[in-house]
């Protein structure tokens, strides 16, 4: 599980912060100031064992990337999903999940090309786009959640 290192901007204290728990206004545990966590969100990296609890438990609609790492055009948006990240933490979130390494998700949404993006609210998929859209499509899509 990937975390982020974020410091306190009233202490200074370095605080550990699960990418999973990145979205729920996470505090300074020596002092108890509100984080920014806007400035260091990334995408959420899930796996098969997490991804259905994760999603159907997330409060927030969710964006999942589908994408191979030996994928050239996964690679190309790879950038704009980490920057909707920063930009929709809080309103939505954006996770990633590696399907050469999780393919039983990929499986069970029948994914056949990558990247695929499919979008959840409450634990349900209601749309989905394959291939890597212009940036625009992808905030109007996220915009409309």
């Amino acid at each position: 599980m990937n975390s982020l290192i974020i410091p306190c901007p009233s202490c200074n204290a370095k605080n550990r912060i699960p990418a999973t728990k990145q979205h729920l206004s996470p505090k300074c545990g020596k002092c108890g100031t509100l984080l920014n966590v806007k400035i260091h969100a990334v995408p959420i990296e899930l796996t098969d064992s997490e991804f259905q609890s994760f999603v159907s438990g997330a409060q927030h609609p969710v964006m999942v990337d589908f994408y191979s790492p030996t994928c050239g055009p996964c690679k190309a948006i790879a950038p704009v999903v980490t920057s909707l990240a920063k930009e929709y933490l809080g309103k939505v979130i954006i996770a990633k999940l590696d399907t050469s390494n999780n393919p039983g998700t990929a499986m069970q949404y029948e994914i056949r090309g990558v990247p695929s993006l499919l979008f959840f609210k409450n634990g349900q998929v209601v749309d989905q786009i394959v291939g890597a859209p212009p940036e625009q499509q992808l905030r109007q899509k996220l915009d409309s959640f």
